[in-house]
């Protein structure tokens, strides 16, 4: 599909929107969720990381700030 001047304008009014805010551009890549053996590496890691101490000490640190803040559940 091809983007057309209007696309393009409206984007880059949207760019330039932003950066006057403060804000910058950030790309990422990620990991393919639909690759083949996504689903089972994902489980190995947060497996892994689910038993570290450190893990379960942030994670009742987050827990904790999370029951300070109004309307969180």
């Amino acid at each position: 599909m091809q983007k057309t001047i209007s696309d393009q304008s409206r984007f880059q009014r949207f760019r330039s929107r932003r950066k006057a805010l403060g804000m910058k551009e950030l790309r990422l890549w990620v990991p393919d969720p639909s690759v083949p053996g996504f689903n089972k590496e994902a489980h190995r890691q947060s497996k892994l990381a689910s038993e570290l101490s450190e893990e379960q000490e942030a994670l009742k640190f987050i827990e904790d700030a999370a029951e300070n803040i109004e309307g969180w559940e």
